[in-house]
């Protein structure tokens, strides 16, 4: 799998609240272009997000189910864009105390027309991606996304 890892200047518990909120998936997942649904349990296991993958008008509807969840440690995925294929992703935060955590990405693919290229393309190819993903991550978790906010009184 390839692996990408990254400090953050913020604690787990900031960036988990953007990974719970799977409306916020196409915010930082690099690929991922729109949100069409996001089932109730989510983040928890069996749980999927119904995206979008692509640029417009090419858009290709799929879905990524989870497959193990910790509660701000870990969430793994079957990330899914038929017709390009399945892969497994594996998001882990460790909280370093303060407002400092390291997160890390690992994903490789699983299935389909992406298992056919080689890994030592492949590979390079994944890392550039998720670490575009883990600089959106961080800016979000920064920013307060993902937060609760009572809606305004009128």
């Amino acid at each position: 799998m390839a692996t990408v890892t990254q400090l953050f200047a913020s604690p787990a518990t900031d960036i988990w609240r953007v990974i719970e909120d799977g409306w916020l998936y196409s915010g930082w997942v690099v690929g991922a272009s729109r949100i069409r649904a996001v089932d109730e349990q989510w983040p928890q296991v069996g749980a999927k997000l119904h995206h979008s993958v692509g640029s417009w008008p090419f858009l290709i509807d799929d879905s990524s189910r989870v497959t193990s969840m910790e509660p701000r440690q870990k969430l793994e995925l079957l990330a899914r864009g038929w017709p390009l294929g399945e892969a497994r992703v594996l998001i882990t935060l460790e909280d370093l105390g303060g407002s400092q955590s390291r997160v890390s990405i690992s994903e490789d693919a699983v299935r389909g027309p992406g298992k056919v290229v080689p890994k030592a393309l492949r590979d390079p190819i994944i890392s550039v991606r998720n670490r575009e993903t883990l600089r959106r991550l961080e800016l979000m978790a920064a920013g307060g996304a993902g937060s609760k906010k009572d809606p305004p009184t009128p």
